[in-house]
């Protein structure tokens, strides 16, 4: 599987980009990718100098929440943390745009994943950018102040930030689930016909669908402005869930293995006395 053409490390543009590929044997190689993944995590967590940050972004209905689970189930439960962001609460709309992702980051040791992530500061506000208002920043007071430039800074200051978590031992992949609007139809025409499906759909759904080309507009520009060497943008076909899956988790296996890690050396004076602690114990 050649991973580097899913990799964002030019400009782009998401037309050239397939949003259905089908890999042989999808669930069978996950499975054996998922035990790969939980097996570097341990290492991670017993070494204790690298955290890792997975952000998941994509339209509605892209099979973020299944990816998710389906990848990260092998994993140590204490070894995964998930945060799903929704709209900012009366607490972190005090804050700096920034402040309530920092604050849930993982801990060296432990993988992180982002449902929805801090491009939401630079997504759902541009193609709706009156919910800046909620914000109270003192230099904006009119819907004229929030032009690209003020979107293009915010990205600014997601790069630095970025930037920060990997030189202090944070490893950021970020995925972009790319899913066609005829296969959103159809998820969501699912959602509909499926009686248990049904409490899935939201009215909001139909509502940002329609804003479809908007919103690829703004993917294309943060792509293309915040895909970093030490923070990179990978785009996952996501027509096909299974395929999806293997092709995220393949990247994340080849990302993780090259940070080499390394189980710590016991101590030398316990390791000089191994066969008299298990003598020890063998006496009981």
């Amino acid at each position: 599987m050649n991973l580097h053409k899913y990799k964002v490390s030019s400009q782009i543009k998401l037309t050239d980009f397939s949003t259905k590929e089908v890999i042989d044997d999808a669930k069978k190689k996950l499975k054996k990718c998922r035990k790969k993944i939980s097996e570097l995590q341990d290492t991670m967590y017993a070494e204790g100098k690298y955290g890792v940050l997975i952000c998941l972004q994509g339209m509605d209905t892209s099979g973020k929440d299944s990816l998710i689970r389906e990848v990260f189930k092998d994993v140590n439960a204490r070894g995964v943390q998930v945060h799903s962001f929704k709209v900012p609460t009366e607490l972190e709309l005090k804050h700096d745009f920034m402040w309530r992702h920092y604050i849930a980051l993982p801990p060296k040791g432990k993988i992180g994943v982002f449902n929805r992530t801090h491009y939401e500061n630079v997504l759902v506000t541009r193609v709706h950018p009156e919910y800046i208002f909620g914000e109270n920043i003192p230099a904006v007071t009119s819907l004229e102040d929030l032009d690209d430039a003020f979107y293009q800074n915010r990205m600014e200051r997601i790069n630095d930030f970025e930037n920060h978590l990997t030189k202090n031992g944070t490893v950021v992949l970020k995925f972009f689930l790319n899913l066609s609007k005829d296969e959103q139809k159809n998820r969501l025409l699912r959602r509909l016909n499926i009686q248990e499906k049904n409490w899935k759909f939201s009215k909001a759904d139909l509502k940002e669908r329609r804003l479809w080309n908007k919103y690829q507009f703004c993917y294309e520009d943060l792509l293309n402005r915040t895909s970093k060497e030490n923070a990179p943008w990978f785009i996952i076909p996501a027509d096909d869930k299974d395929s999806a899956r293997i092709i995220l988790a393949k990247i994340l296996l080849e990302e993780l293995e090259k940070c080499n890690f390394k189980e710590p050396a016991l101590e030398p004076e316990i390791l000089l006395q191994i066969d008299d602690f298990k003598a020890e114990l063998n006496k009981e």
